[in-house]
Order: structure tokens, then C-alpha cells, then sequence
């Protein structure tokens, strides 16, 4: 890419690299705001493939596929490369037309693919195939020594991923669950959620710890209808306890008083006597 932008003046080409690294750091986390950078890199130097390319692939992140296809092919005209041939196959479903995505996938330049390539190649033909509702063609279009192999390769955990999917989808549950397995023998950046479709099939639910939500609502489950019954009932008991106690008293302070009261009539008579 350096490269390429070498055919620029020094200070545009710099300002072409400034939007380029920009699109690279945000297109995972904000699509939106690499597409921003790409269309100030593609306004400063539209005629630089690695700009077309980059444009390309912030417009996919995005889901605009017909302008991701649009860029995607002008980067190939450009270089005469094939790198791009796969997610250009995958902007032909994204647009509804996995029909196209076939017959690229059947097309010579498969051929001059790298193994990365074209393993990715087999994953679009097997998306195309679902997207026609064709399940067990998906599952056999991913069948592959690729597949099989016990080495672990950048794109194996996708590949196994995607053929657990259509397993899945097709109702093969249990061999689902072993390659779901297996994609997460493979992930080990992550790059997949297997680990959360293999715990999703095990009936395992996970709860954060940290969640103080979480945490509270897990403290108000403690306590139960019948938990709850149990404090009214004996909060009532308590007062009860207290009326009747305060009434004791009340009626102890009542005989007193009219203890008092007949020895003072007594007290009278005696005198008038």
C-alpha cells in the first residue's frame, strides 16, 4: 500500500495514509466511522487501488454491498488481481443474488487463489447454497480435505464453525455439538462464538459476576412468596405482641386507679361518720 501511494505527492500521500490507518483501526468497532475515513481517502486519491480496496471493505462492513462491489471490482481492473474474488462472491448475496455467487465460485479465477482463498471461496458457495435452501448441499459443498485436516490453519475454526451451522440447520444436532467442539479447539482468538453455540446445545447458561444487575436480581430471587408471607406474618405477630402488651399495662394502671379511688370513698364515709 506504501507502495502505491508513492505515485502521490508526499503530503497528499500522507494524508491518504492517515485515513487509510483510520479505516483499519475503526472497521471493527465503528464500520461507521471507517466508512467516513475511507470516502476522505477515496475523494483524495481515487485513482490508488488500495484505496479502492479499502473503500471496498468499509462499504461491506457497512452491509452497501452494491458499493462495496462497485469498489471491489475497480480495485481488480486496477491490479488484475484475484485476492478479491470471494467478497466480491459474498457482496452477490449480500445484494440477494446468491445465483451469482455460484457461478463465481465455479469460475476459473477460484483457481488462482491461494488455499485461504479458496477455502473462503467454499464458504461463500455453502452460504449461497443456504441462502437457496439448500442445506445438504451446503453441508457437502463444505466437505473438504480442509475440513478434515487435523492441522489448525487462520481459517480452520471458521470452517468448522460454518459446517456445525449447517448441521445444525439441517437438524444434525449431535454432530453439530462435535464440530462446534472442534471450532473451539481451533478458535483461539476468538474469532468465532462457538464456545457460546457449544454451551447454547449443553444447556449451560452463563452469568457474569460482575453484573451488579445480575447481582441483584439473584438476591431478590432468594426470597420467595413464602419468604415473604412468613416476615409479614411475623412482623404482625410483633405488633400484635406490642398492642397486647401496651393493653396489659393499660389495664394494671386502670386497678391501680380504682384501688385509689375506694380508699379515698372509704377514707370520706369514715369521716362523715
Amino acid at each position: 500500500m506504501r507502495q502505491e501511494l508513492q505515485s502521490l505527492p508526499k503530503t497528499l500521500a500522507e494524508d491518504v495514509a492517515k485515513n487509510l490507518v483510520m479505516v483499519a483501526r475503526l472497521i471493527d468497532e465503528d464500520p461507521e466511522g471507517a466508512y467516513g475515513y475511507s470516502k476522505v481517502a477515496l475523494r483524495l486519491a481515487s485513482r490508488v487501488a488500495a484505496v479502492r480496496e479499502a473503500a471496498g471493505f468499509a462499504a461491506y462492513a457497512n452491509q452497501k454491498y452494491g458499493e462495496a462491489l462497485g469498489e471491489f471490482r475497480a480495485a481488480r481492473r486496477m491490479t488484475g488481481n484475484v485476492d478479491l474474488w470471494p467478497v466480491m462472491a459474498d457482496c452477490e448475496r449480500g445484494l440477494g443474488r446468491p445465483e451469482k455467487a455460484l457461478d463465481m465460485a465455479g469460475a476459473p479465477e477460484v483457481h488462482k487463489l491461494d488455499k485461504a482463498g479458496q477455502v473462503e471461496m467454499r464458504l461463500v458457495a455453502a452460504g449461497a447454497r443456504r441462502d437457496m435452501g439448500q442445506l445438504d448441499a451446503a453441508i457437502v459443498t463444505l466437505q473438504s480435505p480442509e475440513l478434515a485436516s487435523h492441522s489448525v490453519q487462520p481459517w480452520t475454526a471458521r470452517l468448522r464453525y460454518a459446517y456445525a451451522d449447517a448441521l445444525l440447520a439441517a437438524g444434525r444436532e449431535n454432530e453439530a455439538r462435535e464440530w462446534f467442539a472442534k471450532a473451539v479447539e481451533a478458535d483461539k482468538d476468538g474469532s468465532t462464538d462457538a464456545s457460546d453455540r457449544l454451551a447454547e446445545l449443553d444447556g449451560v447458561e452463563f452469568v457474569d459476576a460482575l453484573d451488579e444487575n445480575a447481582s441483584d436480581e439473584g438476591a431478590n430471587d432468594e426470597l420467595s412468596p413464602e419468604a415473604d408471607a412468613e416476615d409479614a406474618e411475623d412482623a404482625e405477630d410483633g405488633e400484635d405482641g406490642e398492642d397486647g402488651e401496651s393493653t396489659g399495662q393499660v389495664e394494671d394502671q386502670v386497678e391501680v386507679e380504682d384501688h385509689v379511688v375506694d380508699q379515698v370513698e372509704d377514707g370520706d364515709e369514715r369521716d362523715k361518720g
